[in-house]
């Protein structure tokens, strides 16, 4: 079944029912992913700085240069929880922070070779296009200039990190600062180019529109289809519903508050849709357990990181920060599948 419309998709949505539409991705699933094994990894998200330039209005982690609670994360910092990283047998980092004025490329190579030359084992699942495009600006210099820098330095992988919903009117409320969609899109078809794995991500249940989230469905799909044969482009997608406690946009706008069943019914459709990505990631982050082992049964077939540390979504809200190994283990079990641990270019290491 090709969903290759907007027009389509809403056609589609309309005709069936969930039950019938989690059936119909499950069955893409399986054709993608022949197996009944559920794949998991064990990484940890370390925030570079918590300042930020942009303050995009459904954050709650920013802070301005000079607040009392401003940081830098020092080399000391990085040790110990790379040290503590490891001791638990992972081997990745999700490195990502906000656009601090003062840390430019070089602050970024620099950090990026450090790691790597006193961790040479570390994979740096780094930044994003929202920081890479900053970066490219800041700089004066091409996005590709940029990513074949940190690639140099020790880049790994380019996390979907800022994509939001791919609509510049969304983008204009949630976060005017920060990168347009086509300018997210950009990075991303450059990281392609240059052969660098990434994700894919989606953060609804704001002011978007149901159009407007399929319109950022069908860009990822097409973007997809235009990187190279050999390149691995997205291999994840990963949908999760904004966390708004206490936020600006919270007080300001009538939102579109996403239900349980709405975000399993949105998780389908994006298996459905997105047959060209590999990968289907429900957010047990921000979703909990029960939903996220019911989208096993709806196009899911990962669960992501046991988040060994999480410090942005928990600021607006998120309780379900962090879960133990033999707990990630549980959660796939019990939803009938085999839990397989894996890296960041999904292959299964145990």
């Amino acid at each position: 079944m090709k969903l290759d419309t907007v027009t389509s998709i809403l056609n589609f949505c309309e005709r069936y029912d969930l039950s019938s539409i989690m059936q119909i991705a499950h069955e893409v699933r399986m054709q993608i992913n022949p197996s009944n094994e559920v794949t998991w990894l064990i990484d940890r998200n370390i925030n570079i700085t918590n300042v930020c330039t942009v303050q995009c209005s459904f954050c709650n982690f920013c802070r301005g240069s000079h607040s009392k609670d401003a940081y830098i994360t020092t080399m000391d910092e990085y040790r110990q929880k790379i040290e503590e990283l490891f001791a638990m047998g992972g081997e990745q980092i999700l490195l990502q922070g906000g656009l601090h004025p003062r840390l430019d490329l070089n602050y970024y190579l620099q950090l990026f070779s450090l790691l790597k030359k006193e961790f040479p084992k570390l994979k740096l699942h780094a930044l994003g296009p929202a920081e890479v495009f900053y970066l490219a600006k800041q700089e004066k210099k091409s996005i590709e200039y940029i990513l074949k820098a940190l690639i140099d330095a020790g880049l790994d992988s380019l996390p979907g990190a800022g994509a939001e919903i791919l609509s510049n009117r969304v983008r204009k409320i949630v976060s005017p600062a920060k990168c347009s969609a086509d300018e997210w899109l950009q990075v991303m078809k450059v990281a392609h180019s240059l052969g660098l794995v990434t994700s894919a991500t989606m953060m609804f249940g704001h002011v978007e529109t149901l159009s407007e989230r399929f319109k950022h469905l069908l860009a990822l799909r097409k973007l997809q289809e235009q990187k190279p044969p050999d390149a691995p482009g997205f291999l994840n997608f990963v949908l999760w519903p904004v966390q708004l406690n206490g936020t600006r946009l919270e007080k300001k706008y009538r939102l579109n508050k996403v239900t349980a069943t709405e975000y399993i019914r949105m998780l389908a459709i994006s298996r459905i849709v997105l047959d060209n990505i590999p990968h289907i990631q429900p957010s047990w982050l921000t979703v909990g357990k029960d939903v996220a082992q019911v989208c096993l049964h709806a196009g899911a077939d990962d669960m992501g990181s046991i988040m060994i540390e999480e410090n942005v979504v928990s600021a607006a809200g998120a309780h379900n920060t962090t879960i133990a190994i033999d707990g990630m283990k549980q959660m796939i079990t019990e939803a009938g599948f085999i839990p397989r641990r894996r890296n960041q270019r999904f292959e299964k290491i145990d």
